[in-house]
């Protein structure tokens, strides 16, 4: 039990001095600060000469180490990455870390006087051939630590060689150069990485604004659209009601025309009964007036062949579902032509002095409207009350009547067309050939401008 106390309060004091050592590495060279330390502003220590290495890497302009005097410039810490920026001083500038300088003092002679004594195998590595040979030079040609025998007896006895210390001195000042240099690449880098990150943040801003665009042009053109299919049946909506008038007006006026002629019809059965022929003399002559006036119908307007028909309104949009389809975003190469168009147009407008016709990519939503037919030249025929055949098979007595009246009435003319007012038809919008384009012309270019939304107002 004692032993292993004794051991716990051994290994106390080693523990201790390892963490210190620990800190107070540089994390340039990997070894122990080398007066002057200095601190940065971020409070993290460098040697100055890993500082200055840093800061020559770091700004690989400069002409020399020894302009980096007098210069200023900046360097990220190696351990936190902040940027420290250097006055016209340098690494000159920065503050020493005297507390630094001094607790590195106290751990070397503590250090020093805490020290085990040297082990044997901690005097050099071994060589693999000559077992009790340490290895104590180095083989340039080979590029390997080797020992005195290999060089004189053994493999390297023709390889060229050098003492381990000056091969160890330049490597190890060659790969602090190379840190201080991928310090320096790494800072690049960084800055690379940052632009990078501002670059995706820029396109999904732009991404963004551009969709908000796009959407605001389409519910533009969904608004138009709903505006002039509003306008279109609003007009259909105005001649259907006022062919339903003229119609119903007809209609009202036959049939108080018939239910006229139907009195009269009764009355005529009630004097063809009358037994008294006084009687029946005087009431037959208003009576034949009557039914004469009556077989005559054309002084009632007639519905013209054709009148119901509203084929007139059929709208073509070929042409618009063709643009629809082509609508795209506008490139380079389109921009080159329109402006390529537009020069020799106005050139042919100062030359010729002649206007120049409108495109039909100026409109390309125009409908095209067929031409109307609403009334025929010819009325429909309407049958004679006298040649009408009655479904009851008349009395012999009503037979004769008919006859005596057909001898003694005249024939009735024939009934000419009579042209009467009919309702004025709704012009179609784009009806004039002016506006509407033949199929020889070149099809339209649609890109995704929107500007021709504006000329339909």
């Amino acid at each position: 039990m004692s032993v292993s106390v004794q051991y716990n309060s051994s290994r106390k004091p080693m523990d201790t001095m390892e963490t210190l050592e620990k800190q107070l590495i540089c994390p340039i060279c990997l070894e122990i600060f080398s007066k002057p330390v200095v601190i940065l502003p971020c409070q993290h220590n460098l040697c100055r000469k890993c500082a200055n290495d840093i800061f020559q890497a770091s700004n690989p302009y400069l002409a020399s180490r020894s302009s980096a005097v007098g210069s200023g410039g900046r360097f990220r810490c190696p351990s936190c990455r902040h940027e420290v920026v250097l006055d016209r001083h340098g690494v000159y500038g920065l503050q020493r870390n005297l507390l630094v300088e001094n607790i590195i003092d106290m751990f070397k002679q503590e250090n020093n006087s805490t020290k085990p004594e040297p082990e044997v195998q901690k005097e050099g590595p071994m060589c693999d051939v000559h077992e009790e040979e340490r290895i104590n030079i180095y083989c340039v040609t080979c590029a390997t630590p080797t020992c005195s025998l290999c060089k004189v007896f053994g493999a390297h006895k023709e390889c060229q060689v050098a003492p381990l210390n000056n091969i160890y001195d330049s490597q190890k000042a060659k790969l602090t150069d190379c840190i201080s240099m991928l310090v320096g690449n790494n800072d690049r880098i960084q800055g690379i990485i940052g632009q990078l990150e501002e670059s995706c943040r820029a396109v999904e801003e732009n991404g963004r604004r551009q969709k908000s665009r796009v959407c605001e042009s389409f519910d533009h053109l969904y608004a138009l659209l709903e505006e002039r299919k509003s306008d279109l049946t609003l007009q259909i909506s105005a001649e259907q009601d006022e062919k339903l008038t003229y119609i119903n007006r007809l209609r009202r006026c036959y049939s108080d025309h018939l239910e006229a002629m139907a009195k009269v019809v009764e009355e005529g059965i009630r004097t063809m009964e009358e037994p008294e022929m006084a009687v029946f003399l005087q009431n037959a002559k208003p009576l034949l007036n009557q039914i004469t006036e009556g077989t005559n119908i054309s002084h009632l307007e007639k519905l013209e062949r054709g009148y119901e028909n509203m084929d007139h309104f059929t709208t073509n949009f070929s042409r618009v579902r063709q643009a629809l389809h082509n609508v795209d975003f506008i490139r380079d190469d389109d921009e080159d032509e329109d402006e390529d168009g537009g020069t020799e147009e106005g050139a042919g407008l100062e030359g010729g002095g002649e206007e120049t016709p409108t495109h039909p990519s100026s409109n390309p939503t125009h409908l095209s409207i067929e031409p109307a037919h609403r009334i025929s030249d010819s009325a429909h025929s309407v049958s004679d009350p006298t040649h009408r055949v009655s479904d009851s098979t008349p009395t012999a007595q009503q037979s004769q009547i008919l006859q005596n009246l057909n001898q003694r009435s005249p024939k009735p003319l024939p009934i000419p067309p009579v042209a009467t007012d009919t309702p004025a038809q709704l012009s179609a919008p784009g009806s004039a050939s002016s506006g509407v384009p033949t199929d020889d012309e070149e099809n339209p270019r649609h890109v995704f401008s929107f500007s021709w939304l504006n000329s339909q107002k």
